[in-house]
């Protein structure tokens, strides 16, 4: 597992940044360590919790790492069956796709921890990409010296054009706290049928998710009509925490109008 480690005084050579350097030191800077202990390498992320959800990180995209840390090709984990089974061939790597990605940290450890496997996309709203970018920038030695490269675009839960052009040439969506906010279900539902319900191909959707309100029970059951949905992995609660992260797997059922959820 890995240790995160919250380092207040962020280093002057982290903070410079061409295009930024005048806003991010009138802003309160956080930056977290991610130790990977399987390639003992480390992520540096920067993060501006004042700055809005977007811009913080949270319990769910931690598990994810720690389950993509934890994944070993010869060793059975909860990401064994979605990892090993997502078209990768010996001519070309399994393209992973990352929604609402925030500051950008799953992304950057599944392109550290998988390497030369897999080319990662990483999407969020335009206001949000600047801080991504920075990110990957900042995790661009480290990543090239594993094989991994990460590209960030944007992306509207939603909106057609953006959908487009994204495509769907992808083996693997991935997400963490989508669920928050109430008005984002459809759009989320909507983008989630047009990666995984229109393709050529049965792929799934990773989402690691923190129960915070009854209200979220209404988007698995909007969720449940259109794709099959199970649990794959269940963190304990940590951190006076009544609950603990869960990762769902969804994947389109096979003939969703007879689906009687």
């Amino acid at each position: 597992m890995f240790q995160p480690l919250v380092l207040r005084d962020v280093p002057s050579e982290i903070q410079e940044d061409c295009t930024e350097s005048q806003q991010v030191q009138s802003q309160e800077i956080q930056q977290q360590i991610y130790n990977l202990l399987s390639i003992n390498s480390t992520i540096v992320i920067r993060q501006f919790p004042s700055q809005g959800l977007s811009f913080q990180l949270w319990p769910a995209a931690t598990t994810l790492v720690t389950l993509l840390d934890r994944h070993h090709p010869c060793i059975t984990t909860p990401l064994s069956a979605v990892l090993n089974g997502s078209g990768a061939t010996q001519h070309r790597p399994i393209r992973i796709l990352e929604l609402g990605s925030g500051t950008g940290v799953v992304g950057i450890a599944a392109a550290a921890v998988l390497g030369g496997s897999v080319t990662v996309t990483v999407t969020d709203l335009p206001h949000v990409l600047p801080n991504i970018q920075f990110n990957v920038n900042a995790n661009a030695e480290m990543l090239k010296h594993h094989g991994g490269a990460v590209e960030v675009a944007a992306l509207s839960w939603g909106d057609t054009y953006n959908m487009e052009a994204i495509g769907r040439e992808f083996d693997l969506i991935m997400g963490s706290d989508l669920v928050y906010h109430d008005h984002l279900y459809e759009p989320l539902l909507e983008t989630l049928k047009f990666l995984l319900l229109k393709s050529e191909k049965r792929i799934v959707f990773l989402m690691a998710h923190e129960k915070r309100w009854k209200k979220e029970s209404a988007f698995f059951k909007k969720a449940k009509k259109s794709f099959d949905v199970e649990i794959i992995h269940n963190d304990e609660p940590s951190n006076g925490s009544r609950v603990g992260v869960v990762v769902y797997q969804f994947a389109g059922k096979l003939n969703p109008k007879s689906a009687d959820l």
